[in-house]
C-alpha cells in the first residue's frame, strides 16, 4: 500500500505538508499543494480512514443495518438517513440482514469492531438478544420501523396498529366480511402490530377474529407473495379481499390472481402496505398504507446524531421514542364495492 510517507517523498515534501494538502489545503501554496495532489493521484494514495479515526477519536461512518435492500421501502429509508448524515459530514455504511438474526448478529460485531460512530437498525431478532449483545460495546444506536420497548435507546417508527386498522376498515367500508391476511414472518413486531390493528378494525365492526384468516409467510418479498396467492386461491371457502403486510407481498399476489384469471378488484380486492413506488405502477393499481420511509430514516439519523453530538454524557441522553402517522392511499386494487 502506498503510505503518505511515499506520497512526501516522492514530492519532496514533509508528511506534516502532505497531511495540510489533504485536510488543510488553504495553509499551503498552490504550487506545493498541486505537486502534492498530482503525486497523490500518480501513485493512487487513499488515506486511512481507521488512523484518522484513532486521531480523532471518533468515527464518521454511520451504519444502517434494515431487513431486506431489496425492498424499496428500505432503500427510501436508507435515502433519508444518507441525506441527514451527507448534511452533518458523514457517511453511511448500508448493510442487509436479509431478515436473518444470524447475518444480523455478524454485521453488529462489525459494526463494533470498526467502532462505527452509531448504528441505525431495524432488527431481525425477535428475541432482543443481538440487542442486548451489542449494548456491550457502547456503541448507540437507534431502531428504525420498530418501537423502543425500554429508555436506554430511541426509535422512530410508523403505527402500525393504526396501519393495520385503516387498511381492514376500508375493506370493511367496501362491503368485504371475509378478508385474507398474508402476513410475512410472525415474529416480527411490525407483523404482529398489523395483525393486531386489523383485528381491532373487525371488532368495531362487530366482526368476529375468524373473519380475518392469517396465512404467514417465511419472508416479505415478491415470491412469498405469489406463494401465498396460490394460497389464497386454493382455500375452500376464499376470503373476498387481501391484506398484505407489505407491498411486495401485496404484489406477488397480484400476480397470482392475474396468473390465475382472477380479476382484481372485481373477484378479489388488494391491499398492501408501504406504499412503495411500484404500488401506483403496478398493473392494477395497488391500495396500500404509506409509511413516510425517507421521513423516518432522517429522523432516525438525526437522532443518533444529537446523541453522539451531545456535550453531555451518553447516559444523560434523552431518549425519545418518535411514531409517525401512516396514511391510507386508495386505488383500483380495492374499489369495486361489494
Amino acid at each position: 500500500m502506498v503510505g503518505i510517507k511515499d506520497v512526501a517523498k516522492h514530492a519532496g515534501v514533509s508528511v506534516g505538508t502532505v497531511s495540510n494538502v489533504i485536510n488543510r489545503p488553504d495553509v499551503v501554496s498552490e504550487e506545493t499543494r498541486h505537486r502534492v495532489q498530482s503525486v497523490i493521484d500518480r501513485l493512487g494514495y487513499v488515506r486511512s480512514e481507521s488512523a484518522r479515526q484513532l486521531r480523532a477519536g471518533q468515527s464518521r461512518i454511520m451504519a444502517l443495518l434494515v431487513l431486506d435492500m431489496g425492498n424499496p421501502f428500505f432503500v427510501d429509508v436508507a435515502r433519508g438517513a444518507e441525506r441527514a448524515a451527507r448534511d452533518a459530514g458523514l457517511r453511511v455504511m448500508m448493510c442487509n440482514s436479509g431478515q436473518s438474526p444470524s447475518e444480523e448478529a455478524e454485521y453488529l460485531a462489525l459494526f463494533a469492531e470498526q467502532r462505527v460512530r452509531g448504528v441505525l437498525l431495524t432488527p431481525a431478532d425477535a428475541t432482543g438478544r443481538n440487542i442486548e449483545a451489542f449494548r456491550r460495546h457502547d456503541i448507540p444506536f437507534v431502531l428504525v420501523d420498530r418501537v423502543a420497548e425500554g429508555a436506554t435507546e430511541c426509535s422512530v417508527s410508523v403505527d402500525d396498529v393504526l396501519g393495520g386498522a385503516l387498511a381492514v376498515r376500508h375493506l370493511l367500508d367496501t362491503g368485504h366480511r371475509s378478508i385474507a391476511y398474508v402476513s410475512g414472518p410472525p415474529g416480527l413486531n411490525q407483523v404482529k402490530d398489523r395483525r393486531e390493528g386489523a383485528l381491532q378494525a373487525l371488532a368495531e365492526a362487530g366482526l368476529p377474529a375468524s373473519a380475518l384468516r392469517e396465512l404467514p409467510t417465511e419472508r416479505l418479498d415478491v415470491a412469498a407473495g405469489r406463494d401465498a396467492g396460490a394460497r389464497v386461491l386454493g382455500l375452500a371457502e376464499r376470503p373476498t379481499a387481501v391484506f398484505c403486510a407489505n407491498d411486495l407481498l401485496a404484489l406477488g399476489v397480484l400476480q397470482a390472481m392475474y396468473a390465475a384469471g382472477v380479476s382484481v378488484p372485481e373477484d378479489i380486492a388488494i391491499v398492501g402496505y408501504d406504499d412503495i413506488e411500484f404500488a401506483a405502477a403496478a398493473v392494477v393499481p395497488l391500495t396500500s398504507v404509506r409509511q413516510p420511509a425517507v421521513k423516518m430514516g432522517a429522523m432516525a439519523a438525526e437522532l443518533l446524531l444529537e446523541e453522539t453530538e451531545s456535550d453531555t454524557d451518553a447516559d444523560d441522553h434523552d431518549h425519545r421514542r418518535v411514531v409517525l402517522q401512516p396514511e391510507l392511499v386508495v386505488r383500483r386494487s380495492s374499489l369495486v364495492p361489494r
